[in-house]
C-alpha cells in the first residue's frame, strides 16, 4: 500500500526513529510532524499531552497515512492505549518496543530509565518490563533538562558533558545497572555523551531500532507493506523554526537521506481541540 507511515513527536527526537523507518523500510515513505513550537512534552500534565498530541494526528490523518508511529515516550505513556482505541488505523509507540530490548540486554536484572518528567512520573517503563519480568530491578530517574538542551542544539561539548554528568549521578551512585534505556527519543543525540557518563559496561538501549522492527511487522501482518521500487520522497514538518529545524535535521541525517526529505513549517491551531481527545 503506497500510503504514507505517519510520524509524530513532541520535537526532533523522534527524527532519530523516523531514520531508522528510513533504514529499515525504505520503500516507505514518512510524513514526521515534530511540535517544537511546544516542547517539551515532559513537564505538562497528560491532559495537555493528550490534546497536543491528538492535533498532530488530525494534522496526520488528513494526509491520508495508513500507520501512525508514536516516536515520543511521554506521547506514548499518555495517549497510546486512547489512540489505538480510537483510530482505524494501526498505532505503536516507542516504550514497549524499548522495554523488550532492555530485558534482553541486560544479564543482572538491574535496568535503569532515564526520562522526561512526564514519562518517569507515569511509570511506564517499570510497568512493561515487569510485566514481562517481575523479578527485574527498574529504576528510573527524570532528566528535565536534556530536551531543552538538545533542541536548542547542543549535542556535545564539556558543557553538555557536565549536565549529563550532574544529572546521572543519582543512578551511578545508587545502582548496579547493567542496562541503561533512553526513554526519550531526544536522548540518542547526545548518546555518545551518555556513555562516557555511564561508562562501557552499561550497554544503552535506544527504542528506535525495535520501534521500526515493530512497524514492519505490523504493516506485514496487516497486509500494508508497500512493495514498489520507487524510492519514495519523505515530508517533514514542524511547528516551530523552520531554520532550526533544518539544522538539526542536518546533524542528524547524511546528506544524502536529506535529499529525499522536504521540510516545511505547520501551523497548527492551538486552541483547536481534536474529536479524538474526547
Amino acid at each position: 500500500m503506497e500510503r504514507a507511515i505517519g510520524v509524530i513527536d513532541s520535537g526532533v527526537g523522534g527524527l532519530t526513529v523516523a531514520g531508522e523507518l528510513m533504514r529499515q523500510l525504505p520503500n516507505e515513505q514518512i510524513i514526521y510532524v515534530g511540535d517544537t513550537a511546544r516542547c517539551p512534552y515532559g513537564p505538562r500534565s497528560k491532559e495537555e499531552v493528550l490534546n497536543f498530541t491528538c492535533e498532530l494526528v488530525d494534522f496526520l490523518l488528513n494526509q491520508h497515512i495508513k500507520m501512525l508511529v508514536i516516536a515520543c515516550n511521554t506521547a506514548t505513556a499518555f495517549t497510546l492505549h486512547h489512540l489505538q482505541k480510537k483510530l482505524p488505523i494501526p498505532v505503536v509507540g516507542v516504550i514497549q518496543p524499548g522495554a523488550r530490548a532492555a530485558i534482553k540486554y541486560t544479564e543482572n536484572n538491574y535496568i535503569s530509565v532515564i526520562a522526561t518528567e512526564g514519562t518517569a512520573k507515569s511509570g511506564a517503563y517499570a510497568k512493561a518490563i515487569k510485566n514481562i519480568n517481575p523479578d527485574i530491578h527498574v529504576n528510573t530517574l527524570a532528566c528535565p533538562s536534556f530536551v531543552e538542551m538538545i533542541e536548542q542544539g547542543f549535542l556535545s561539548g564539556n558543557k553538555v558533558k557536565k549536565i549529563v554528568e550532574n544529572t546521572l549521578e543519582p543512578i551511578k551512585q545508587g545502582t548496579q545497572m547493567d542496562t541503561l534505556i533512553l526513554g526519550c527519543t531526544h536522548y540518542p543525540l547526545i548518546k555518545h555523551v551518555i556513555q562516557s557518563v555511564v561508562g562501557e559496561h552499561v550497554e544503552l538501549i535506544s527504542s528506535s531500532e525495535e520501534t521500526a522492527r515493530e512497524t514492519s511487522t505490523v504493516l506485514d501482518v496487516h497486509q500494508l507493506l508497500n512493495n514498489r521500487g520507487m524510492l519514495p520522497v519523505h515530508q517533514f514538518y514542524t511547528t516551530g523554526e523552520l531554520e532550526t529545524f533544518k539544522t538539526l535535521s542536518c546533524r542528524i541525517f547524511q546528506k544524502d537521506i536529506l535529499k529525499s526529505v522536504r521540510m516545511e513549517k505547520v501551523n497548527l491551531n492551538n486552541t483547536h481541540i481534536s474529536k479524538l481527545a474526547l
